[in-house]
């Protein structure tokens, strides 16, 4: 049948049924009676394309082109009865060609503004075209993308509402380059792609489509043709905002209109260095600190918990989506979305600047080193390898059936290194805690011989890892001030927190990170203390080893979630004796974590000793500090003492000034190993000590001589772990304690002390 001039119609119904662009169209009542004449049939080949979703420039096909004889109209609309062209008062109905297509020509000098109204089972629905639209992303957007250097990726790729060409829509774009057509579904289009495929443009890989009417909180997928043949239906690896787990889409997001009130705290986070500061972290699973609250409920929980323990930062275990509860958020599908678990982004917001306001730092576990494989996110995109190397001796993460990223490909690198900026820069986070970093530094990292292929030199280095670690810390670095990254790195690496242009004896330059954990120092210590006390002076260098190369890197001490769970026991259950000697063990170990050289990372219930290994289902045992619980004292004593060293430690810049200089430091006796005790001080930059001596014997040691500087006429204690407040025995040094002429350890004048019992005592000049 041929294109012909529709009637008069009556008011038209928007709804939301598909394309999801409808308007109402009152005001299109048509005045004029122009006939229009059928548009030549299309190519075979593009309408072959475009109803199998594999047409790179749909745009050239449908909406309005100028023919002879006037302005040629196609459009592509799948179950619907007719399709009628609204233009200068006149509504002219388009001949239906089959399979969803409509087509007709105007007799028009040139192609007008317009709108389509769709029939769908006898009800009109108003929309704009999005095949009228120009490209909504720009030519400079293009060229950082292909170069690999777009540090604000997030706000080129994914899908952006804003109004283009005068009206309102979201402008969806995807890197998908070896695709052989992208189509948007969204659930306006029951999840339907056919009547939305997007354009390529060009080299970029980028594809693209802006579609008018559709709005924030739309949910949506990539319909991608793959040239195996196969289609795969896959969420925006730039979404700003998921579905709740377990669904998958992705959620349009506007951009944030968020009224941030940490002006003050991001002006002057960066005063001090983060080594020359004080730093002491409490780590969170948000999702298990209370299970149930939402990002607001923490933000005033959490917030005030954090500062009344005196801790100057938290550590969120990866907050960007996941879809499996059980990874912790390690396994991230969503690299640019703050789980929806929670809350909404905003909402995310609202929680670190509740912190901020507060004076608590936010640092965020990040998780670059691999991603799942599920075939709804980034595992073979677009073919068979996208994301992930081609080699699948890279590609394959052994310990965590994952898949490693593509470190060599610029447009990957891209994509880790500005979801780092992100974090940073739309979230104010100050810290980002890098996981798994030597699975991403070395080739062979839990891989069998034959099963690993070395790099251009023979190596086991994954050297595009190393420069992609050193590109995000000094793009972080540069654009960030007051955020430090911090590596999760097991192993010797040299120079992980050496400046990026500096080299090595491995020859590579340094990694560029902010702090290292010391895992070392866990490992050794934790080994130490699980011990029965009999059997410790026969393994002294478990609690010295790590002053051996404590200068090498700048160091956290991290008690971290891996330390508590899969059999390893919580803090308090890992150490031998009976429950006050639990305690106490519990309570001298933290007492010499806060005293020793590095910056201190304690996971959260470890705080009030939770005898229990963390569970993420259950949460932290909030029971055993409430009123009703017989031995209540004994957790909030252990509390109090973690909320007394974090005062402490904050105003005693012997602990922190000089953290990751010799300068800072100095052995009294590290050989007492047949007395369980080690004696050491700690200076200020202008010299002032603070003395701090740990026995882990369980028995008192009076009038035990240590030696001291000569320089300091008196000291007192200004910490001891065995006070009664914190459930200990209270054996204490009273007064002000004056150094007698009698030299020890190599001084010339020494103290008289009481040891308390599986204790540490800090002394400080008074």
């Amino acid at each position: 049948m041929d294109a012909t001039e529709a009637p008069d119609a009556a008011p038209v119904t928007t709804l939301r049924a598909p394309p999801a662009t409808a308007r109402t169209a009152t005001r299109h009542r048509p005045t004029a009676r122009e006939g229009a004449v059928p548009a030549a049939p299309l190519d075979e080949r593009d309408r072959g394309r475009l109803l199998a979703g594999t047409h790179h420039d749909p745009h050239a096909v449908l909406g309005a082109h100028p023919v002879p004889g006037g302005v040629a109209f196609t459009a592509l609309r799948p179950h619907a009865q007719a399709v009628t062209v609204l233009t200068e008062g006149r509504a002219v109905r388009l001949r239906d060609t089959g399979d969803g297509l409509f087509s007709g020509v105007l007799p028009l000098a040139a192609v007008p503004a317009y709108e389509l109204r769709v029939t769908y089972d006898g009800q009109d629905l108003t929309v704009e075209d999005p095949y009228r639209f120009l490209p909504a992303l720009g030519e400079f957007d293009l060229h950082l993308i292909g170069e690999g250097r777009h540090e604000r990726l997030w706000e080129a790729l994914g899908a952006h509402p804003m109004t283009h060409q005068g009206v309102a829509g979201t402008r969806f774009t995807v890197w998908a380059p070896n695709a052989l057509g992208v189509r948007v579904a969204c659930d306006h289009t029951y999840w339907d792609g056919t009547a939305h495929p997007m354009r390529s443009l060009g080299s970029s890989g980028v594809w693209e489509l802006f579609v008018p009417g559709v709005g924030e909180g739309t949910l949506y997928k990539f319909d991608i043709a793959r040239r195996d043949g196969t289609r795969t239906l896959r969420a925006d690896p730039m979404a700003r905002a998921t579905e709740v787990p377990p669904a998958t889409a992705s959620v349009v997001a506007a951009s944030s209109s968020y009224a941030w009130g940490d002006t003050e705290w991001m002006a002057h986070r960066g005063d001090r260095p983060v080594t020359r500061a004080p730093f002491s972290v409490y780590e969170v699973h948000l999702a298990s600190w209370r299970p149930g609250l939402t990002y607001r409920e923490l933000a005033e929980q959490l917030t005030d918990y954090v500062r009344g323990a005196g801790f100057t930062h938290v550590e969120f275990l990866p907050v960007a989506e996941h879809p499996f509860g059980g990874s912790w958020g390690y396994q991230v599908t969503g690299f640019y979305a703050p789980t929806a678990r929670l809350g909404t982004p905003d909402d995310f917001r609202h929680l670190v600047d509740t912190l901020h306001q507060a004076g608590i730092g936010v640092l965020l576990d990040w998780v670059p080193a691999h991603f799942p494989k599920d075939d709804w996110a980034l595992a073979a995109f677009d073919a068979e390898h996208l994301y992930e190397p081609q080699d699948p001796r890279r590609a394959e993460h052994p310990d965590w059936g994952t898949l490693t990223f593509d470190y060599g490909r610029r447009e990957v690198r891209n994509f880790l290194v500005a979801n780092a900026l992100y974090w940073c820069e739309e979230f104010h986070v100050d810290g980002l805690r890098v996981d798994a970093v030597a699975s991403m530094l070395y080739l062979d990292y839990s891989r069998d011989e034959g099963r690993w292929a070395p790099n251009a030199s023979g190596g086991r280095e994954n050297l595009d890892a190393v420069a992609f670690l050193q590109e995000m810390n000094a793009t972080v670095y540069r654009r960030c001030p007051g955020v430090v990254t911090i590596a999760e790195e097991s192993t010797a690496w040299d120079g992980v927190t050496r400046p990026t242009h500096h080299v090595g004896h491995g020859g590579f330059g340094g990694l560029g990170f902010g702090l290292k954990w010391n895992m070392g120092w866990s490992h050794d210590t934790l080994e130490y203390i699980a011990r029965d006390p009999v059997h410790r002076a026969y393994h002294h260098n478990e609690l010295t080893f790590a002053m051996v190369y404590a200068y090498s890197e700048n160091y956290v001490l991290p008690l971290s979630h891996d330390e508590v769970v899969h059999g390893k026991q919580s803090l308090v259950s890992k150490t031998p004796g009976d429950w006050w000697q639990r305690r106490a063990n519990h309570r001298a170990y933290l007492g010499f974590m806060w005293a020793h050289p590095g910056k201190q990372l304690l996971f959260m219930g470890q705080e009030f000793a939770q005898g229990a290994e963390w569970s993420p289902e259950e949460g932290l045992h909030w029971g055993l500090l409430d009123p009703s619980y017989p031995a209540r004292g004994d957790h909030e004593g252990v509390l109090r003492l973690v909320q007394d060293l974090n005062h402490r430690y904050r105003d005693t810049p012997a602990l922190w000034e000089q953290d990751t200089v010799p300068a800072g430091f100095s052995w009294i006796t590290p050989d007492a190993a047949g007395d369980n005790m080690v004696a050491f001080l700690r200076f200020a930059a202008d010299g002032t000590p603070l003395l701090a001596v740990c026995n882990f014997s369980p028995v008192v040691r009076h009038g035990y001589r240590i030696g001291v500087p000569e320089t300091v006429p008196a000291w007192v204690e200004a910490l001891n772990t065995d006070a009664a407040r914190y459930g200990g025995s209270n054996v204490r040094n009273p007064g002000r304690l004056a150094p007698e002429p009698e030299g020890a350890h190599g001084r010339p004048v020494s103290l008289r002390l009481t040891l308390p019992p599986l204790a540490t005592v800090w002394l400080r000049p008074g």
